[in-house]
């Protein structure tokens, strides 16, 4: 791989002259970088697009070639991304329907808007996967059908399937009213009783660990039941009775349903294993009673997850906040508090608490400006990055808190260059603030030339705009390969040493 050639074929400012040049002698890779390209003529487009199925469907996805360009027979993958835009042939569909690879034949199955007669062949087809991804996509009619397939694997499907009826996914949930399945991924290929080993050495071996089937297909069946659960088509008065399953992955799944009933939830709120009343926590059916439970519930992972669910109450929020680590994130609760709310927790006297609202980007003027004068570095490295601060704000931030806010002020949007040029100088150093600063769009030279002495912030600085031309020619060469690349995809690059550059690295 040629990184400099990379670079180039990468760079918005690459003249129309070389874009020309690096097409014609561009291998898969190179036409990859070239395709990202706007502004590619139609001759330019359908020679990238005949230089693989990989830089065809990338150009059939964005809406760049139609279907007067692709013959499905010569790029069938492309003809697929033009069918599942909705923008392909129908009359494709009866060829693709019966092509040699499976592949082709199981994304047809996923393409929406199939003709009647190619659905009936897919469900038709030797390959198990081809019938399943139609399950998996198909319509609520076609669904309906394939729940009953003698093979598992189709109705694990048809069970994920939003389309399928609810009545088709209470029987496949319970098993009830419909007939047994005969076969299973798992004995298809091996002998039962067989219970598939996470240790299995065999190369040639795809079956997940814990496949199993002793004749009943039950890992399968277990995946179907697990399936249905997480389907919000499906009743909620058959997914109740798996509060008490001895499977936690059924248990979760019942504890995430947006229609989960408060009775149930209470129960999954006292279940053994930590994961699933974690789950629970986060799901905004829950009622307060719940909510409480669960805030005081020291399990893992618990009390992080509650915090993150947009119903929990702001009091209970505020004791989660001093109790756990929620982390540098805007909560949902916190995004949808009201003006009066979000003042209050400015004004609490815990820092943990102030640190909420101080994640908003929207904070009134006074608010903001009060958080960006906390006397806590925690709480002033949450506002730091706040559009709006003033330089001046930023500055005695920097005074207050040194090190510790350093970086965050730097991501600042309104961080001017003078200010970015002094926190690149500042002592002692931070090195994670060079890497702010390179990727920073107000970001001068002078700031970015003392980036290119940290390891990590040289590729980020060697792509910046900002960056001397003459300077941006030099590193070119470098002896990291990805700075090199990072300079040549540089639109600051001048015509002259991109064309030179062309030359240079293709001969």
């Amino acid at each position: 791989m040629n990184h400099v050639l990379h670079g180039l074929a990468a760079n918005p400012s690459l003249p129309p002259e070389l874009l020309d040049r690096l097409i014609t002698i561009a291998d898969t890779d190179l036409s990859s970088e070239l395709a990202a390209h706007t502004d590619l003529t139609p001759a330019q487009l359908t020679t990238l697009a005949a230089r693989g199925d990989e830089i065809a469907v990338q150009l059939a996805s964005e809406g760049r070639l139609t279907a007067d360009d692709i013959d499905p027979r010569v790029q069938p993958y492309a003809a697929l991304a033009l069918l599942d835009e909705g923008a392909g042939r129908q009359e494709w569909t009866t060829f693709l329907a019966t092509h040699p690879t499976t592949r082709v034949r199981e994304k047809l199955a996923a393409c929406p808007d199939l003709p009647p007669h190619v659905v009936r062949t897919l469900a038709a087809d030797p390959d198990i996967q081809v019938v399943a991804e139609l399950a998996l996509w198909t319509t609520s009619d076609t669904a309906a059908r394939l729940a009953g397939h003698p093979h598992a694997e189709v109705r694990r499907a048809t069970a994920a399937n939003e389309s399928t009826p609810p009545t088709v996914l209470e029987m496949l949930i319970t098993g009830e009213g419909i007939p047994p399945a005969q076969r299973c991924l798992v004995c298809d290929r091996e002998e039962t009783p067989f219970v598939h080993e996470s240790s299995c050495q065999r190369l040639d071996c795809d079956l997940l660990a814990g496949a199993a089937c002793d004749g009943s297909h039950q890992s399968t069946v277990h995946e179907i039941q697990r399936m249905a659960l997480l389907n919000p088509a499906t009743p909620i008065d058959a997914a109740v009775p798996f509060a008490d399953h001895p499977s936690m992955l059924l248990r979760s799944a019942l504890a995430i349903r947006p229609d989960l009933p408060p009775s149930v939830g209470a129960r999954l709120a006292k279940d053994p294993i930590p994961g699933v009343r974690a789950d629970l926590a986060e799901n905004p059916a829950i009622d307060d009673t719940v909510i409480a439970v669960l805030a005081a519930d020291h399990g893992h992972d618990v009390q992080r997850r509650l915090a993150h669910n947009p119903n929990v109450p702001l009091e209970v929020l505020a004791d989660l906040a001093r109790a756990t680590r929620i982390g540098s994130t805007l909560l949902p609760r916190i995004a949808a508090a009201a003006p009066d709310e979000t003042a209050q927790l400015a004004a609490s006297r815990a820092p943990a608490v102030r640190m909420l609202p101080a994640q908003r980007r929207d904070l009134p003027t006074a608010i903001r400006d009060a958080l960006a004068a906390d006397p806590d570095a925690k709480v002033a490295k949450s506002v730091a990055p706040h559009p709006g601060l003033s330089d001046a704000h930023l500055r005695a931030m920097v005074a207050r808190h040194g090190v510790q806010v350093v970086a965050k002020v730097a991501t600042n949007p309104d961080a001017s260059p003078a200010l970015l040029e002094e926190l690149a100088r500042h002592q002692p150093p931070v090195r994670k603030v060079f890497r702010e600063i390179a990727r920073h769009p107000h970001a001068p030279a002078p700031a970015l030339l003392a980036c290119l002495t940290d390891e990590r912030a040289r590729p980020l600085a060697a792509a910046h705009p900002n960056l001397p031309p003459a300077v941006i020619a030099e590193l070119l060469i470098d002896n990291d390969d990805r700075v090199a690349e990072a300079a040549a995809s540089n639109p600051s690059l001048t015509p002259t040493v991109m064309s030179v550059a062309s030359r240079r690295f293709v001969l």
